[in-house]
């Protein structure tokens, strides 16, 4: 961004128009009282996903890959504690740890196995041990969940929505078989197999069920503030209403997020389980995915215009029944591409800017705040060791690795930390606008460009982004009764808009995103949507 443009950050930070830190969810003596429900509901939380395994490792020779033999260093619950302040710093109030539980080694894929092939409900992953200290693991996870509270740090831990085919060979009962009277393997997964969580007559599986419920007294044991359910339609709605309210039954402000998107349709397998997300939210799920995910491969304003109509209108319906539900801003998950790949530092600035502007909970994976492509040396080459059967150092190109023992994610770009930043911060003082005002999609003379403007009685936030991420865009966005005595204040732009009188003209870059904060010095007229 131009200088002009980290002035006006710091004169709106002087003002308190973005500034204020957020208040601690602890009492005086540091005893910690959750909230993520409420913060969530609210759109509050800014979420960062972790693999703790990666998290803080130390790679000495520069080649990616972890390997302690020769002296390298991989991530664990105690190393993870000096990178809080860091997140902190960088507004982000919640974490979203990727699962932590032991992984399957046979039919795995990666040389540690996948995240999510979990092998064992009630144990953490013994790979996760500080050796140096005589701390059992699971203490070792307290005390970062501490840590991150001490911190006013919200904490979310993955639920893994499939089992390994160790835990197959352990526990049978758990797993849906096929005519064959092999287990099932996903679609699109090779190294795990569907559960079994509803027998032939309907009724729940009472053995997977407990190994669920044993997971959510482990965990909330920890200390965890809430629950990431991966691949939540895979499993009955009555199945996931007993749960929740088993856990809420001991902390009310648990939260519970659905992986479950408005657009996903399909059973994880044939004869699988499959509830739609509506379904989800109504037994319980206090938010969802969404199906921002999208948003790169939307042609239109009209896509982006009904897709955030359906997100306003859902949340309505739950706020009118007093259950409000919230969504995240799924732009870039772990199971997405790299922005970077993508479109750039561009593209990734846009996503920032949408997060912030927008009625989501803010959501990013670790490295994405620095420009990390996730373009790791040793991708799927084969392996010079392996924990597993497999002997190839497998991971998704342009992807997060949740294969591999790898290096900590990050890159060095210091015009996207400040983005990163200064959006998180101007979420949060501008939280009643963008949850509470009135959404309106602007014409534009440009079908690439598109705009929306929201407005809280006499303040409004325009956004105008270039959706093209290859070419240089022109157009113009008229707002209705702008006035000359209006104050608009830029807050977010690479090159700088003309303001006229009712408009604002933006020679847009590829991928470019403009904000600005206007000051009405009338209540304006509402927009025709």
């Amino acid at each position: 961004m131009k200088k002009l443009s980290k002035l006006l950050a710091l004169l709106l930070l002087g003002t308190g128009l973005i500034a204020a830190q957020p208040s601690f969810a602890a009492d005086s003596n540091n005893v910690w009282f959750n909230d993520l429900k409420s913060k969530f509901v609210s759109n509050r939380a800014i979420i960062l996903a972790i693999n703790i395994r990666s998290f803080n490792a130390l790679d000495k020779n520069g080649d990616d890959i972890i390997q302690p033999d020769k002296g390298d260093i991989q991530g664990n619950f105690v190393n993870a504690v000096t990178r809080l302040d860091e997140l902190k710093t960088f507004g982000i109030n919640t974490i979203h740890i990727l699962p932590f539980t032991p992984t399957g080694k046979v039919k795995a894929l990666g040389t540690a196995g996948s995240l999510y092939a979990i092998s064992d409900f009630t144990k953490i992953d013994p790979m996760l041990d500080d050796p140096s200290n005589e701390l059992t693991v699971e203490q070792e996870a307290k005390n970062f969940i501490n840590e991150c509270h001490k911190r006013d740090i919200r904490v979310i831990v993955d639920l893994p929505s499939c089992g390994s085919y160790d835990l197959y060979l352990a526990k049978p009962e758990l797993f849906m078989k096929g005519a064959d009277g092999n287990p099932i393997t996903p679609f699109d997964w090779t190294d795990v197999r569907v559960f079994k969580s509803a027998n032939d007559d309907g009724s729940i599986n009472d053995d997977l069920y407990n190994e669920y419920k044993a997971y959510i007294d482990m965990v909330q044991k920890l200390g965890a503030d809430g629950i990431r359910a991966d691949v939540a339609t895979s499993k009955p709605a009555a199945f996931w209403k007993n749960l929740i309210a088993y856990a809420k039954s001991k902390d009310p402000e648990f939260l519970f997020l659905a992986e479950a998107s408005e657009v996903w349709n399909e059973p994880l397998a044939k004869n699988a389980p499959f509830t739609p997300y509506h379904e989800l939210l109504d037994i319980g799920f206090d938010g969802w995915y969404g199906s921002f995910f999208n948003f790169k491969n939307w042609k239109t304003q009209d896509e982006f215009a009904k897709n955030l109509c359906l997100l306003k209108d859902t949340q309505a319906s739950y706020k009118s029944h007093k259950t409000p539900k919230a969504v995240i801003g799924s732009f870039a998950t772990h199971d997405e591409v790299s922005p970077i790949v993508t479109g750039g530092i561009p593209f990734a600035q846009e996503i920032i800017w949408l997060q912030a502007t927008l009625p989501v909970n803010s959501y990013f994976v670790d490295g994405f705040q620095t420009g990390d492509a996730y373009n790791y040396k040793y991708g799927n080459k084969k392996a010079q060791e392996s924990y597993t059967d497999d002997n190839v150092y497998f991971v998704h190109k342009g992807k997060f690795d949740i294969f591999n023992l790898s290096r900590k994610p990050g890159a060095a770009n210091s015009k996207l930390i400040y983005d990163f930043v200064v959006a998180n911060q101007f979420k949060e003082k501008a939280a009643d606008i963008i949850n509470n005002g009135e959404y309106t999609f602007l014409n534009t003379n440009n079908k690439n460009v598109f705009s929306y403007i929201v407005t809280r009685n006499y303040s409004s936030i325009l956004v105008i982004l270039n959706k093209d991420l290859s070419y240089s865009q022109a157009a113009t966005v008229h707002i209705k009764d702008f006035k000359a005595n209006d104050i608009i204040v830029p807050i977010a732009f690479t090159s700088t808009p003309s303001v006229e009188k009712n408009k604002v003209k933006a020679d847009l870059m590829p991928g470019e995103i403009v904000v600005f904060m206007i000051s009405r010095s009338a209540e304006p007229a509402k927009h025709k949507k």
